[in-house]
């Protein structure tokens, strides 16, 4: 796997309750009827503002960061990092985060000042997985109350795969991960996703947007330049493919 798998989108408003957005085929979610929105507490653990996921406000470190717009990622090593595109609008709407063989998928969405968005995010995420065949059970974790899910890999298929849903109310944001892979499984691989998850530095800005909306995110200088040379060496293959077919039937 490379330093970059693009995923391809149809253009859409990303919220913060959807289904985990993933890089295998499958049916997409029916969309939810509008409903008055409840006030929650936020919920997030008690050491948040010291370890973490922390607001740029409160980061005072200066280990090497991803800059990813909405999201500083700390880099580490063994690290891989995968963004997901729209199709239409090329905006990153997801971050993945590959490490030990497992996916921490992250996304970072705006919130309410006062009040919070993971305990009603967490129950609609269980409707979606339930009216989808598949269980949902809420579990204690280091961040709070996570959710565990047992989802149907394909409509009728026996065969279920287990995505473990976290999320964190910080100031103004909410912060939500997505675990896939042997870590849902195994404590040690997931004690280094979350350990990952909590040294992430999220930046929501002071531009006016919807609750559940998704923050901006943006792709790195470096991998801007890697992705763009990427993409000319192609051009040049395709374009060297043309003269040898253009020179085949000449005599």
């Amino acid at each position: 796997m490379g330093l970059f798998d693009i995923f391809k989108r149809k253009e859409e408003t990303i919220k913060a309750d959807r289904l985990v957005i993933e890089d295998e085929e499958g049916e997409e979610p029916e969309p939810e009827d509008e409903v008055e929105e409840e006030e929650f507490e936020k919920e997030a653990p008690e050491d948040r503002a010291e370890a973490g996921p922390l607001d740029v406000e409160e980061y005072e470190g200066d280990a090497p960061v991803i800059d990813l717009g909405a999201l500083r990622v700390p880099a580490r090593q063994g690290l891989s990092l995968r963004l997901e595109f729209e199709e239409k609008t090329k905006r990153v709407i997801a971050v993945g985060l590959d490490m030990a063989g497992s996916t921490l998928q992250v996304q970072a969405f705006a919130a309410p000042r006062s009040s919070g968005l993971w305990r009603d995010v967490r129950t609609r995420l269980a409707q979606q997985v339930e009216k989808q065949g598949g269980s949902a059970e809420e579990q204690d974790s280091v961040l709070g109350t996570s959710l565990r899910t047992s989802v149907p890999v394909a409509k009728g298929d026996s065969k279920a795969r287990v995505v473990r849903f976290y999320g964190v109310d910080g100031p103004r944001w909410f912060l939500r991960g997505v675990v896939t892979g042997p870590a849902t499984g195994d404590e040690e691989r997931l004690e280094q996703l979350l350990e990952l998850f909590r040294g992430i530095v999220v930046v929501r800005g002071t531009k006016p947007i919807p609750p559940k909306d998704l923050l901006p995110l943006t792709v790195p200088k470096v991998m801007a330049e890697q992705m763009a040379a990427a993409a000319a060496k192609r051009r040049a293959a395709e374009a060297g493919d043309g003269r040898t077919d253009g020179g085949a039937g000449r005599s």
